[in-house]
């Protein structure tokens, strides 16, 4: 793991670097204090950092509490000679993992060290996000719209982030954005020797707090510089930052696209129930067979779909040789509305059909969070046990 100690005291600063490195942690040691926290974050990208440059009080909180905000996957433990309950419970809020006394004994510091590190390791393979990829069977079937929609209502409980990759002519931010991206997919390959996190979230679009998009180039031209092994690295990055990544595939089965759907845990054919858009899924489904993928891997989505319509459910099972499908349903003056204006359609009429459909097809697919006790729990537990401890242990 990757530790940044800041101290004023360089003599605790070496003592607790020793102490790291003989348990095989890499020690960049800071005396810029907790104003710089954020170029320090930047520049070495650290996974925890000790802050022993504190007075233990409650308004010295406030830089670290911005910094762990803007950087929730970095840790932070305080390091204070003296800690009172109020300090202790205001730290908590501002993000700070573990406060331990100054200076620490070696054991308690390796020991903190070592929750954090099991914390993060189990946080990085819990936050290992899902890719899902939205592909449609035939021009004008609405997977794009689908796509942007369906990430906005899974954002509700979860971070999302959207990346198109209809490269050339992909119009994915429009549906739900009225503005231009200020960075685009091609931007983020122009600089992929430099990418991070940061670099990644500064490149999209923020839709909601929670939910962001990624767009494709703004130039047919610019489509020519996003690679394979560009799309590998974004999404390497992407599925530790989101827990969805949603993918809105142009309907080439090119190099690009194949190696993108490889990574996706679920691809979702967008079709409606016109014969051509049913021949084309039966070509893309045979396709996916072809790449090796499981059959469970794709799930079809059956786009304005019609009860009474021409072709049934049944039909399309029976052409296509699948067992499970998604539907939703036509609502084309509120859908057209919602495109028109940039919103997504749930902002502006929950109670949609086509709304609806997609909140079902959310609760289907996203997972239920575990929230850990923390810094709180540990902290009531010495509480606890202090009021409990028996009268000669004073």
């Amino acid at each position: 793991m990757k530790i940044a100690v800041i101290s004023s005291n360089k003599d605790k600063a070496q003592e607790m670097r020793r102490t790291l490195e003989a348990s095989s942690h890499t020690v960049i040691l800071a005396e810029n204090g907790t104003s710089r926290l954020r170029e320090l974050a930047g520049q070495a990208h650290p996974d925890l950092i000790l802050i022993d440059d504190l007075s233990c009080e409650v308004g010295d909180l406030a830089q670290i509490e911005q910094f762990t905000t803007e950087y929730p996957k970095t840790a932070v433990i305080l390091l204070c000679s003296t800690q009172t309950p109020e300090f202790l419970i205001n730290a908590m809020r501002a993000g700070v993992r573990e406060v331990l006394p100054s200076p620490a004994p070696a054991a308690a510091l390796e020991a903190a060290v070592n929750r954090v590190a099991a914390k993060l390791k189990g946080a990085q393979a819990k936050a290992s996000g899902k890719v899902l990829a939205f592909m449609a069977c035939k021009g004008g079937s609405g997977s794009t719209f689908l796509a942007t929609n369906l990430g906005y209502q899974l954002a509700e409980s979860h971070s999302v982030l959207l990346i198109d990759l209809n490269l050339q002519f992909g119009d994915a931010l429009s549906m739900i954005h009225d503005g231009k991206p200020a960075s685009t997919l091609a931007d983020v390959a122009r600089d992929i020797h430099r990418l991070d996190a940061s670099l990644l979230a500064g490149s999209t679009v923020k839709i909601t707090s929670n939910y962001s998009v990624l767009a494709a180039p703004e130039e047919p031209a610019q489509a020519v510089e996003v690679t394979e092994s560009h799309i590998d690295a974004v999404l390497d990055l992407a599925i530790n930052e989101y827990d969805f990544v949603l993918l809105d595939m142009g309907r080439n089965l090119d190099t690009l696209s194949i190696k993108a759907l490889d990574r996706a845990h679920r691809i979702y054919p967008v079709l409606q129930t016109g014969l051509p858009a049913l021949r084309n899924a039966k070509k893309l489904l045979a396709a996916f067979a072809g790449l090796g993928y499981p059959s469970e891997k794709a799930e079809i989505v059956v786009n304005r779909f019609e009860k009474h319509g021409e072709v049934g459910l049944d039909d399309i099972r029976r052409l296509l040789g699948v067992t499970k499908l998604h539907t939703v349903l036509n609502s084309f003056k509120e859908v057209n509305a919602a495109i028109n204006h940039g919103e997504p359609l749930a902002q502006r009429a929950r109670a949609n059909a086509v709304a609806k459909s997609l909140a079902a097809l959310s609760m289907e697919i996203s997972p239920r969070r575990e929230e850990g006790t923390g810094l709180l729990g540990r902290l009531f537990g010495r509480s606890l046990a202090t009021t409990q401890r028996p009268a000669h242990q004073s």
